[in-house]
């Protein structure tokens, strides 16, 4: 019998402490992370952890699918083409532009393959509880995309039911689009919180697909950062961090996703991609801001510089006291 190890998956390491859990002057919590910051030709410019392990990027990849969905025919208004490459927070407005999308595709709702959400956002979650509301498909924070997902397999005559398979052409031209932005083979295919595909590659993989799509001068990927910069509430909610940095950062586009991955292109080409290695959100913000600022991107013209670091920004509170925050380590 063979004594050979079976090849194991792919593990990114741990990452180093690369955010602060400040109390009191005290530090009672570190979060390890990596991040990469790219230049104008997807060069590395530096790197903190492991920026070439694979990763999945999650929510991060959607503008990278809905370049692919532009490229297979979908042709949406700005608005919507924003609400395809989002996490939405379930607004009204939200809500609003996916039954838009499956109008357009002659489909409603029941074609969604979304799970019954809340929405994401607290205000509008409340809403729809005192309204006697209920977790929905259209309430998702993906049905934006899922929404995309239907209308160019109608424009392309493609089954609607099995539109989230990875053998189904829409998925086989997504991976393929996926590789080519990233420069990278596909790492893994694993199965998005949605239930779509999800693709992995590197923070590296990441932040130079991130940098294509926003210094693209024409084509899909034009379109999409186009849609990203006009309508970044679309993207995200009126209430996100990722919307504020939109506004603060002239010509950038930026998405956020689960488990803490974060990638922001710029107009020149570059670009910056972090995970926080144990998914804590609180980190994100703070550390993306921070990296910007290392990058220079701050001192740029038209750049809001305080408006940034108040992304960045998460104060700890004692009673009703500020007492501490969240703090960028590296």
């Amino acid at each position: 019998m063979s004594t050979e190890t079976p090849p194991q998956p792919a593990v990114p390491s741990p990452g180093v402490v690369v955010a602060e859990v400040v109390r009191s002057g005290f530090v009672e919590g570190r979060h390890h992370g990596s991040l990469v910051a790219l230049g104008p030709g997807g060069e590395p410019d530096w790197a903190v952890g492991d920026a070439v392990s694979p990763v999945l990027p999650r929510s991060c990849n959607k503008p990278l699918q809905a370049t692919a969905m532009v490229r297979l025919g979908l042709d949406l208004p700005p608005d919507l083409l924003a609400l395809a490459s989002a996490s939405h927070s379930g607004e009204p407005f939200h809500v609003e532009g996916v039954r838009r999308i499956l109008a357009i595709a002659g489909l409603d709702a029941s074609s969604l393959r979304t799970p019954p959400d809340w929405p994401i956002d607290v205000e509008a979650r409340d809403d729809v509880v005192r309204a006697g509301g209920e977790r929905s498909s259209l309430l998702m924070n993906c049905s934006g995309k899922h929404a995309a997902m239907l209308l160019t397999c109608v424009v392309n005559g493609w089954s609607t039911t099995d539109y989230l398979d990875p053998g189904h052409p829409l998925q086989q031209a997504v991976t393929a689009t996926f590789a080519e932005l990233t420069g990278e083979p596909v790492a893994a295919l694993a199965v998005d919180g949605c239930g779509a595909p999800l693709h992995g590659t590197s923070l590296t993989g990441l932040a130079r697909a991130f940098g294509r799509i926003a210094s693209a001068g024409d084509g899909a990927e034009a379109r999409v950062a186009d849609a990203v910069r006009a309508h970044p509430a679309y993207v995200s909610g009126t209430r996100r961090d990722e919307r504020d940095l939109l506004r603060a950062v002239p010509g950038a586009v930026g998405k956020a996703g689960a488990e803490a991955c974060y990638a922001v292109g710029l107009p020149d080409g570059s670009a910056v991609a972090l995970k926080i290695h144990d998914g804590g959100t609180r980190a994100r913000a703070v550390v993306m801001a921070a990296a910007l600022e290392r990058s220079g991107v701050l001192e740029r013209e038209g750049v809001d510089a305080d408006a940034v670091r108040r992304t960045g920004r998460l104060e700890l509170t004692g009673g009703d006291a500020v007492v501490g925050e969240v703090r960028a380590a590296f």
